[in-house]
């Protein structure tokens, strides 16, 4: 039992309150805590099932990347992002979109920068980049009235199948190198039905493991007073995006620079165009909750993205270290 003597009255009804109130909340923490374990594992198994059947009907393995992986490794937030604007907190939906950019580009690529200094292909800075920048100024754009639409979500989902379709057109033209990279970070084949059960298993821990973040989230953010955005921004979008964290570090670490930076630049282009895309197509959202200053640090990292992979086509350790700190600083203004 806690023990309160001593103290005075103000001060043990306080911190009676207090404790009540994380009594209260750890079911929801723990919703939470299952919730992202299921959306990881759901994820990577989604992502090995169907690269192992892509590879068995002859698709090469930078289309795979390309393609498979890069929409496997997105998957947690689309499920996350549909899951709360069917259930009324649109707020958590767009905060986890606009969250997740910032944490790929200021979080994901300043940790795999900081690991090991990451060589950047001249393809992601003349196209990429700029699409991610493009989209994001998009983004802006249709958030002025105060509401996204489901003409917005065509035009965002209308993106990202162009986006989608021109990567694959522009990876013939690849170099054997670069094919050879995404061999080994593509999933090997497997039997059939490991594959079926790897798709089936993967897509129901990630319905499941959307629910009880959602959830949880919610629960947690009325709890502790602060508002759905804010989590969406955080806890959610950190959460879904670690299979994103996970695949460019690791590729950091074996010195595939063009695979850690290409996997966070193609998942932010993937957050605005497809997962804000087919969300706002199922369910149109108010935008109100956002801050202005949300959105001007998703555009801001877009934007200052470019000159720093120009400078000798490398992320140095200095500039994941840059990016690290305005992370940080962002997660203070949030909680200020």
């Amino acid at each position: 039992m806690l023990r309160t003597h001593g103290l005075s009255p103000c001060l043990r009804h306080l911190l009676l309150i207090n404790v009540d109130r994380l009594g209260f909340m750890v079911p929801s923490l723990l919703s939470i805590a299952a919730g992202l374990l299921l959306l990881a594992v759901g994820a990577e198994g989604l992502v090995r099932g169907a690269s192992s059947l892509a590879r068995a009907a002859g698709v090469s393995p930078l289309v795979i990347g390309l393609t498979v992986v890069a929409v496997g490794t997105s998957l947690p937030e689309l499920m996350v992002s549909v899951g709360a604007a069917v259930r009324g907190s649109g707020a958590v939906a767009l905060g986890n979109v606009v969250g997740s950019n910032i944490s790929n580009v200021a979080l994901i690529l300043g940790v795999s920068a900081m690991l090991r200094a990451m060589r950047v292909q001249a393809q992601i800075i003349r196209i990429d980049a700029p699409i991610l920048l493009g989209a994001s100024l998009a983004l802006g754009a249709l958030l002025v009235d105060g509401r996204l639409s489901r003409l917005d979500g065509g035009l965002l989902t209308g993106g990202i199948i162009a986006y989608t379709g021109f990567s694959v057109y522009a990876a013939r033209s690849e170099t054997a190198a670069v094919q050879q990279e995404y061999d080994r970070g593509v999933p090997q084949q497997h039997r059939l039905w490991i594959d079926l059960v790897l798709l089936a298993g993967g897509m129901g821990a990630l319905g499941i493991g959307a629910d009880l973040l959602v959830d949880g989230a919610v629960v947690v953010a009325t709890a502790v007073g602060i508002s759905e955005v804010v989590v969406g921004l955080t806890v959610v979008a950190i959460g879904t995006s670690l299979p994103e964290m996970a695949t460019s570090v690791t590729a950091a670490y074996r010195g595939e620079g063009d695979i850690a930076v290409g996997n966070a630049v193609g998942s932010s282009i993937f957050n605005i165009l497809g997962i804000l895309g087919v969300t706002v197509l199922i369910h149109p959202l108010a935008t109100d909750a956002l801050r202005t200053l949300d959105l001007a640090v998703m555009i801001g990292l877009a934007v200052a993205l470019l000159p720093m992979m120009r400078s000798g086509f490398m992320l140095s350790r200095w500039e994941g270290s840059l990016l690290l700190l305005v992370y940080a600083a962002y997660l203070g203004t949030l909680f200020v």
